[in-house]
């Protein structure tokens, strides 16, 4: 299996009221659904206001690299990146566990 982690920063001047962000974070609370390769899904806020915290993350499991790369590929996924990448900057890391 592996952990593919995502951490959020919302840009400068970007709230989570802002209407991007709300069909952005719609866009990926949809996927969990929509890829079958997904074998675990959470996305949520940060409730930390840490100066060096990010704002919104995802934490999935999917079976193998493989699937990872479906993952990363389909069309949902794609779509929900291209909101983000509107409003937001992210880091993420992907580990065997």
């Amino acid at each position: 299996m592996i952990r593919h982690l995502v951490l959020f920063k919302l840009n400068e001047g970007v709230e989570r009221d802002d209407p991007r962000v709300v069909a952005g974070v719609r866009a990926f609370e949809e996927l969990e659904k929509a890829i079958p390769e997904l074998r675990s899904w959470e996305c949520a806020w940060n409730i930390s206001d840490r100066p060096i915290a990010y704002d919104y993350a995802i934490n999935c499991s999917v079976e193998d690299t493989d699937a990872l790369q479906r993952y990363l590929d389909h069309p949902a996924h794609q779509a929900g990146v291209g909101q983000w990448r509107e409003f937001a900057t992210w880091v993420i890391a992907d580990y065997p566990f």
